[in-house]
């Protein structure tokens, strides 16, 4: 197993997430207050991280089946439990109960449920038809203050790829919305973790400041 240094983030590899643009991004954040990140695939170096990155890509059931059979999952709960965790895409959808999707039980970390956009014959305002999956920029309200959104202004605009959005239980969960067709969740948090539905690591200079404000955040 590799040394982990005090300061470090572990960006969670289970064969299902965007891991080259993520860890890209998180280094490039993390190189401007000397944070090390791994990009790790060994349960005990994502244990010995301060901070995990938990990226997904894909279809919610393969991502919950590769991350327990990486035998990753549990150290990422014991994560979820002490330290820093920021959920990227099928990442976020992961932290919630269950999804519509397979349909697939999900990590339980915060209640609620994941559901599939239901646009048939909509239209926007433009005329054209509502496509899913959602591709493309958004902006995103903050519904909640919270410390990761530092220095991002209200209604910025971010990168999202997804068929599938969550629902939180509980709307003090949702502390960033979205408009597509109506109104959805683009971030959660709880705690001591947060996670967006649409891709930081794609979304310029915003999605970097939220990695940097992630690597200061102490919850």
């Amino acid at each position: 197993m590799k040394s982990v240094a005090a300061n470090t983030v572990a960006v969670v590899d289970y064969g299902m997430g965007n891991l080259h643009s993520v860890s890209q991004a998180v280094r490039h954040a993390a190189d401007q207050v000397g944070v090390e990140v791994f990009v790790t695939s060994d349960p005990d170096v994502v244990r010995k991280a301060t901070r995990v990155v938990l990226p997904g890509q894909g279809a919610m059931p393969d991502c919950m089946r590769e991350l327990r059979d990486s035998g990753l999952q549990e150290s990422v709960l014991e994560a979820a439990a002490s330290k820093p965790l920021f959920g990227v895409c099928v990442g976020m959808q992961m932290m919630l109960s269950r999804s519509d999707e397979g349909p697939t039980d999900g990590l339980g970390l915060i209640p609620g449920e994941v559901v599939k956009f239901d646009l048939a014959g909509r239209l926007q305002p433009d005329g054209s038809r509502f496509k899913v999956p959602q591709m493309g920029w958004n902006q995103v309200r903050q519904a909640q203050p919270h410390a990761v959104w530092a220095g991002v202004p209200d209604l910025s605009y971010f990168y999202f790829v997804h068929s599938f959005y969550a629902r939180p239980a509980n709307p003090k969960h949702s502390v960033g919305e979205a408009e597509y067709g109506a109104s959805f969740t683009a971030a959660i948090a709880r705690d001591n973790i947060f996670a967006t539905q649409f891709h930081p690591e794609k979304s310029a200079d915003h999605g970097l400041q939220l990695y940097r404000n992630f690597l200061h955040w102490n919850p």
